[in-house]
């Protein structure tokens, strides 16, 4: 199988094309740009079932030359900070709308088989009690969100106006290794590596479901392998913390305390809670998540702890 996968050398995506490298006999194409928070060496550097392309997903011409021939696209591609999305939205409209758009008329095109839109759950708003299940209307709350929420339909509508084999995943928050300093849990553990205090918004009682990404890797390939054609799967991690109880853990793994937190002003907007229902995935596709919160964060700080030389550069040069 040859798999061509969007913003693989993100978080999320890199995580993908490793694990795919090692569990699975397939060759993986990567095409990603290296905006601010894609970086090379989040890939193995010269595996052999590996090729790597820096590129736009908005460049037509160069998806002409490169998709054919591939049986699948995972396209991860995406703007995907809301505070960013909050200074300016246009970015996220252009690439996550625009360039989702552009690699879906490629992909047709092409003759590309399978295409796995990876979303977020952020698309559904905000919810107080209970969980979204997949027909959940769409209420995204941010710039980032919204521009989601659009791809997903664009997506979707491809399926049903060109027959096209589109599947779109909506995960939670995740978590995990190579994760870019800018979101909460790396920008906290980094911070409290260094002594720094963290910022936490508002009164910290906006809650989150968090997801390891290995998790969220291994029920993506599940959709790939077995999901159904025009459907929507919500993938979870089944453990909802608070941003305090969250932060309460992150001092206790890096060993500090509550002084070291920072009270800083709300985000704008900022949903209250999330919350997915995993039934669809878990009972069609044999889908559950494996890795514990306690297991998955103390593997996470462990991992920042011993691998500065990747992230020291990063928050020097972004201003974290």
């Amino acid at each position: 199988m040859r798999i061509f996968v969007t913003g693989g050398a993100g978080f999320i995506g890199s995580a993908y094309v490793r694990a795919v490298l090692a569990e699975e006999q397939a060759d993986v194409t990567v095409l990603d740009i290296l905006s601010y928070s894609g970086n090379r060496a989040n890939l193995p550097a010269s595996h052999p079932r590996l090729k790597f392309i820096q590129g736009d997903i908005s460049d037509s011409a160069l998806l002409r030359e490169l998709l054919p021939g591939h049986d699948a696209i995972v396209h991860f591609a995406a703007e995907s900070h809301v505070d960013r999305s909050i200074d300016s939205a246009i970015p996220f409209v252009a690439t996550n709308v625009l360039g989702t758009q552009i690699l879906l008329d490629e992909a047709r095109t092409a003759g590309v088989g399978r295409f796995v839109h990876v979303s977020t759950d952020e698309v559904y708003g905000s919810i107080e009690h209970g969980s979204w299940t997949e027909t959940w209307p769409l209420q995204p709350n941010s710039p980032y969100a919204a521009s989601k929420a659009s791809s997903d339909m664009l997506a979707l509508a491809a399926h049903r106006t060109h027959g096209m084999d589109v599947v779109v995943t909506r995960c939670s928050n995740n978590y995990g290794e190579y994760q870019f300093p800018e979101k909460v849990i790396p920008l906290f553990v980094t911070n409290l590596l260094d002594g720094a205090q963290v910022p936490l918004y508002g009164d910290g009682g906006n809650i989150r479901d968090w997801l390891h990404v290995s998790d969220h890797c291994r029920g993506i390939q599940l959709v790939l392998e077995k999901g159904r054609a025009g459907e929507v799967y919500n993938i979870g991690g089944g453990t909802e913390l608070s941003n305090r109880e969250l932060t309460g853990q992150l001092l206790e793994a890096c060993g500090k305390g509550w002084d070291m937190v920072r009270p800083v002003t709300d985000r704008k907007g900022h949903d209250r809670r999330y919350s997915l229902d995993i039934t669809k995935i878990a009972e069609e596709l044999g889908y559950a998540p494996q890795v514990t919160l306690e297991d998955g964060l103390a593997a996470t700080v462990a991992w920042y702890r011993e691998n500065r030389a990747w992230w020291e550069p990063l928050k020097a040069r972004s201003a974290l």
